[in-house]
This record gives C-alpha cells, structure tokens and sequence, in this order.
C-alpha cells in the first residue's frame, strides 16, 4: 500500500531524494516530521489528529486521497523497506471519479436478474463508503482489511456473502473473498482495471476488465469492456440467458422426439412385416424437421427465463426426454394401431401417413415445448412461425408431388385418412401441452 522511488540529486551534492506515496495510514506510520513553509517540523498527535481529520473529510466528500512524503538522504547504492523511515509527510493528492449516470440504476437491474453487486476496493473506508451509498449498496455493514486478515475461512465465507462493501483490502484479501464466495456455492465476476485486480481477476469465474487497464488487469481478465459502462455487462447477462434458454429447449426437444421415434420404431419393426419408414424417409423426415429446430436459436424467451440464472441439469433433460418421448410414442401406436385397424393400410400407405404425422408432430411439438405458459401465450419469433408453418405445408403437399413422392416412396392419401391424420395431429397438441403444464408445474 505504498510505493517509494529514489531520485539522484546532483552529483555534486552526494543525496538522494526518497519518494514515498500510498495509502493514508501507510504513509503516516514512517513519518516523523511534516513539511512546512519553515522547514521540516515534528509531526505530533495534534498535527496527525489535523491531517487524519482532513483524510476523512475529503473521503466522505468522494475524493480517493493518497498521502506524498519525502526523505533527503546521503547516496548509496541500495535501498530497503527500511529506509522508509523517518519521512517529512509532505501532503495530499486529491483524485475525484464521480459516479456514472445511471450507475445506481444499472445495480439495481443487476439485483433484478439474481445478481448483486459487492464492492471490494483498496480504497479507504471513507470514500467507498460515499460510492457505496452513492449506488444503493448497504454501506454500513462494511469489512475492513484488518477484519479479513483476522476471519478464518468459515467466517470469511459468511460475512462475504452478507457484505456489500469491502474496503482497505489488499490484493490476496481480495482474491481470498473471491474464493470464499466461490466455495459457498456463487459464480463470481469480478471487474478491475488495476495491478492489484490482478489476483481477484484470475480466480474469478468471470474475470472482467476495459481496454484502458494496465497489461496485468487485461492479461488476466476473460472479457475486455471497449466501454465503461455496466450496462454492457447488463445486456450481456440478459443475451447469455436468451441462448442458454434457446439452447436447451432445442436439446430437450430434440432429445425428446428422437427417444420417441427410437421407441416408436422399435416396436413397429418387430409387430410388421415391412418397415415402417424405409431410410430415405427417415432421413427426409430428420431433414424437413430440422429446419424449424434450426430457428430456435432466433427465438423468443419467457421473461421469467431471464430473471434467474439457471444450470445444466442433466436429470431434467433426462426426465424431459422420458416424458415427452413417452408422449410422442403413445400416439405413435396409436397411429400405428388405426392405419393398420381401421384402414388397412398396405406398405405405402402405412409409410406415408405415417410419414406425415410423425413430420407434423415434430413440428409442433416445438411450438408447444419451447415455453413453460400455454402455446397461445407465449409467441414464438417470427422466423421459428415461419419455418414451422412451410414446412408443414411442405409435408401435407409431398404425397401429391408425382415425381417426388416417386422418389421416396410415397402415394397420395385418401382424403378421410389424411382429415384422421389431421385430427391425431391435433389430439397430440392437446395432450402435450396438458402433460407440459404438469411438467412445469413440477419443474
């Protein structure tokens, strides 16, 4: 917390002026004396009273204060720790960083997405508290560096997570905080732009620093800020969970309808006496739906999913794919048992209403399943509508394409099977979508 420099006079004179600037309290503990206009004279309790009252003062006004004292002394080849004694404090330097407009209100968007706002700084007490209070923080349940050194690691982790403000800590104090806070279970970033960010920077789970810091702040920082403005970090919350959300819902639906098609087709394989969808089919079926499932990545999400941070969760994935798979099985035999029960259906007819309805399904299983609210509260981006919707004209239209239904193995169907085929399409709707309000109810 300080920093002493050693200046060569003139040779002639044979001394060397010693430089010392740092903390408040630093600085004062190695002088003896005070500069005045009348040479140096001895630094009392009245006169460390005088400046110590000023120190606050000018903190409680927002102004960061270091402390300047000098030492002439005879040239010599080297110095130590222990020649920063007996200085002539020399006086303050004064630096003013006012708060940000809109610096308050970006911390309380924050806390409105899950995230709150600490303040460790190196700072004196006195001006960080003035930012504290400036940014709505809780200022006056602050620890102190001394209180840090002196907290084992259980008491660290539970006055971290109860404390908003940090002041007068050095640079292993704040990487040990950043630590406490990971091990009680938090994603911590952590933002700086000095030297002695550097060593919070590294362990922080997000390191977090602006393109004006010294190279040690950049090299350890994960992100670089072109801007200073945390509203930059605010946005980028928000467009990380938009993604994780898109994310997942693209991995649970699909996990989903490919568990239900791997069981629909094991089970029609081994009660046929042909396959119930040749591989072309399979193949322009995983094609056709995948155009949709290519959207979601434009999708919209629920605000609800924006306000919490959420995990990868392999049980619930699982657990999703098992309900829904099951889902779309069940009116896969279903389909399965009227094709074969009720029209008789031969190979390509089987294959192709098939064909249809599992292409349909998979369609709007998407449309129901990328929100946790009833589909007709939630509406999707325009693009995933409109994806949805060609495709499935698409699917409704192939049969009746000549040459492409040559190709693949298609014939027309009757119009009373492909209206039944229609009506299971929307008899899976309404199932699904009962079975995902249980689903999320429970979630």
């Amino acid at each position: 917390r300080r920093l002493t420099i050693v200046i060569e006079e003139a040779p002639a004179q044979g001394t060397h002026l010693i430089i010392t600037k740092g903390a408040f309290a630093n600085v004062l503990d190695i002088c003896t004396s005070i500069v005045s206009p009348h040479g140096d004279l001895p630094l009392d309790q009245d006169k460390r009273a005088e400046l110590s009252g000023y120190f606050e003062q000018k903190g409680r006004e927002g102004f960061r204060v270091l402390a300047v004292a000098t030492r002439r002394a005879q040239a010599q080849a080297d110095y130590g720790h222990e020649d920063e004694s007996g200085m002539a404090f020399a006086g303050f330097l004064l630096f003013f960083d006012p708060l940000k407009p809109g610096a308050a209100k970006t911390v309380r968007d924050m806390a409105a997405l899950g995230i709150r706002v600490k303040i460790i700084t190196g700072d004196n007490r006195y001006v960080a508290s003035h930012v504290a209070e400036g940014l709505g923080l809780d200022f006056e349940s602050m620890l102190m560096g001394g209180e840090v050194s002196r907290l084992n690691d259980e008491s660290l982790s539970y006055r971290a997570e109860r404390t908003d403000l940090f002041a007068e800590v050095d640079p292993q104090q704040k990487e040990r905080i950043v630590r406490r806070l990971q091990r009680a279970g938090h994603v911590v970033g952590y933002i700086g732009d000095g030297i002695n960010d550097g060593p919070p920077l590294h362990v922080a789970d997000v390191g977090i620093s602006v393109d004006k810091a010294v190279d040690v702040a950049r090299e350890a920082a994960d992100i670089i800020l072109l801007r200073p403005d945390l509203n930059v970090l605010s946005n980028g919350v928000k467009e990380g969970r938009r993604t994780f959300a898109n994310t997942l819902k693209y991995i649970r639906i699909t996990t989903s309808a490919n568990f239900g098609n791997m069981m629909s087709m094991a089970f029609a394989t081994s009660v046929l006496d042909f396959l119930p969808l040749s591989a072309k089919q399979i193949l322009l079926n995983n094609f056709l739906s995948d155009f949709p499932s290519m959207a979601i990545s434009t999708d919209k999400v629920d605000h609800e999913q924006i306000l919490r941070a959420r995990r990868w969760n392999l049980n619930d994935v699982r657990r999703f794919m098992i309900v829904f798979g099951l889902v779309s099985s069940a009116f896969d035999l279903l389909t399965f048992g009227i094709l074969l029960k009720v029209f008789h259906a031969d190979e390509p007819t089987f294959q192709t209403a098939w064909f249809v309805v599992s292409l349909m399904t998979e369609l709007v299983v998407v449309l129901i399943l990328r929100t946790g609210k009833p589909v007709w509260r939630s509406r999707p981006s325009r693009m995933l509508l409109v994806a949805t919707v060609l495709v499935a004209a698409l699917a409704l239209w192939i049969p009746y394409i000549p040459p492409v239904a040559k190709v693949f193995g298609f014939v027309p169907l009757p119009w009373h099977l492909a209206v039944t085929g229609i009506l299971i399409v929307f008899a899976y709707i309404a199932c699904t979508e009962a079975v995902k309000r249980r689903f999320f109810r429970t979630d």
